[in-house]
């Protein structure tokens, strides 16, 4: 295999300086020359030897044929077999540049096949600044679109770039070009691919598609350490002539360069995004549709409260002040916010009818608070892991309603006193329901937050017991659950399924224990902390045929 360029060639003691000791690419003499030369970078790569030697990894031998530019300089011929010694001599016919022969070893005739070479080639050097030709067919036909004026770069071109970068058929969706010499040199182009993201791409063994230059030479294809994980359905180039050529690519996942390129990298994209959703909501709350699930996961993972807030600033919800449909962010819940308001409200729920119809929410709307309806199996955990936004508590209404009875906040009884359960009554009834259902609860309590629902199950920081239970690997029985959720019972004196059961406890105590179950149940269901309803179907069964049968 050989290669050859018209430049400007070495003499006899630039052949000895730069190829005449293996590994010189990382040797002091190299450094230095890289730093005089530093307002020439762009023109260093390729000078000095530098990869020169990784030839040896497939060659038996190398051969170099120079010619300096220099006025009477003669050609020369230099050789090595890599044990570190070499010839040099004097060679006649030697055109002006530099060609090197590789002779491949036995195990390594692979690299003598045209797409074997072109393999390589377009991978590592696409986009040198120079033409590139094999077997006299040019094969660097792209352009370095993150080196050039985002003004003079066509959205076709952007297509097949995209699509050579990411080895993808379809179209971005979004498109940043980001250019900054403060405090880092950057040129980059960032990509939101218009696919839906599959699930291989959310799970997070998928590492980074993102690939990482330095002067337009490839240092990694799959940079993983220059974006936090949860922006890994990004595609891209990052370039930056701020990272070392000597930086292995082993170390770069232990530089503080690398770092500090992540955290610009991560604040800009985030105002990238928020910039997006303001300029076109509409095709915004479709992306967050199909990517919400990273942007979940980078609060949930990230440590520093700051960059969570950052984060959170895309999240998007149903509000129960809004119609249906239409989204909104926590910043604009909390420009909404009523005067001397602290928390930003919440309630789960797989969708908005069930969260309308919730008991919780019920409860809430006495206090006349905007709620915000999360639908998603992981908004329960992201908001507790962000736990406030811009200096307000995110708080569930669920805990809400459990910290108002620790308070003993009052609300007034929506029913007059002859349509419920007297003192008397309910102070029996509580009695007879905390013996029936024994260590399934920890109490019983009276609620006037109710007025649809005949009771509801409250525990302190309910959303961290839900997500308890769905890891937990095995099936609890009814009295382990209670023994770790420590539920209340809430009963609402005033429904007629409260005020039945008031009767029948004396009455049919049978039908009554039967009733008073369906009702624990269903609170448990509603409270989301009992996800297989199954077992009640024989309850079920047993209350419609005594129903029918009195009929």
């Amino acid at each position: 295999v050989s290669f050859q360029d018209t430049g400007i060639g070495m003499t006899q003691e630039e052949l000895i300086s730069n190829l005449g000791t293996i590994a010189r690419s990382g040797s002091k003499a190299f450094l230095e020359a890289l730093q005089s030369q530093a307002e020439a970078s762009s023109k260093i790569i390729g000078q000095f030897g530098v990869g020169f030697y990784s030839a040896f990894m497939v060659a038996d031998k190398v051969e170099v044929f120079s010619q300096s530019a220099e006025p009477g300089s003669p050609g020369y011929h230099w050789s090595s077999d890599g044990s570190g010694m070499f010839e040099i001599a004097e060679a006649s016919g030697v055109r002006a540049g530099t060609k090197i022969i590789i002779h491949l070893k036995e195990d390594c005739k692979e690299f003598a096949n045209e797409d074997r070479v072109k393999e390589v080639v377009t991978k590592y050097s696409n986009f040198i600044s120079f033409p590139l030709y094999l077997n006299g067919r040019r094969i660097n036909t792209l352009q370095a679109l993150w080196m050039l004026d985002p003004k003079d770069i066509g959205e076709w071109q952007h297509e097949e770039f995209y699509r050579f970068i990411a080895q993808a058929y379809d179209k971005p969706r979004y498109v940043l070009h980001y250019k900054t010499d403060a405090p880092l040199n950057i040129r980059s182009i960032f990509y939101v691919p218009e696919q839906k993201p599959s699930m291989f791409d959310i799970s997070r063994e998928m590492g980074s598609s993102v690939a990482l230059y330095s002067r337009k030479i490839l240092i990694q294809t799959k940079a993983a350490d220059i974006l936090p994980k949860w922006l890994r359905f990004l595609r891209g180039v990052v370039d930056s002539e701020d990272i070392p050529l000597n930086l292995s690519r082993e170390l770069l996942q232990e530089s503080a360069l690398i770092r500090k390129l992540r955290d610009v990298l991560q604040k800009r994209l985030i105002k990238f995004f928020i910039d997006q959703s303001k300029k076109d909501p509409e095709k915004y709350a479709k992306f967050f549709e199909e990517y919400g699930v990273f942007m979940r996961e980078g609060i949930v993972t990230i440590a520093e409260q700051d960059v969570k807030e950052d984060i959170a600033k895309l999240l998007r919800y149903e509000s129960s002040a809004l119609p249906a449909g239409q989204l909104t962010s926590l910043s604009d819940y909390s420009s909404r916010m009523k005067a001397g308001s602290r928390n930003i409200y919440y309630l789960c729920a797989p969708n908005r009818h069930l969260a309308e119809h919730s008991p919780y929410f019920e409860a809430m709307k006495k206090k006349d608070m905007e709620v915000l309806f999360c639908y998603e199996q992981f908004d329960e955990l992201t908001l507790l892991h962000l736990r406030e936004f811009d200096k307000k508590k995110l708080i569930s209404v669920e805990t809400d309603i459990v910290v108002d009875h620790y308070k003993e906040e009052k609300f007034e009884e929506s029913r007059p006193a002859g349509e419920r359960l007297t003192e008397k009554e309910a102070e029996d009834l509580m009695a007879w329901m905390r013996n029936a259902l024994g260590s399934r609860i920890t109490g019983v309590k009276v609620t006037t937050r109710l007025d649809t629902h005949p009771a509801m199950i409250t525990v302190l920081e309910m959303g961290a017991a839900r997500h308890f239970l769905r890891m937990q690997q095995l099936a609890k029985t009814q009295e382990e659950r209670a023994q770790l959720l420590q539920p209340t019972l809430e009963i609402n004196t005033g429904h007629a399924l409260i005020k039945k059961l008031s009767e029948l406890k004396d009455s049919q105590p049978d039908l009554a224990k039967m009733l008073l179950d369906q009702i624990y149940e269903n609170a448990m269901i509603a409270a989301g902390l009992n996800e297989d309803p199954r077992p009640m179907v024989n309850r079920l069964n047993e209350l419609l045929t005594r129903i029918l049968e009195k009929n």
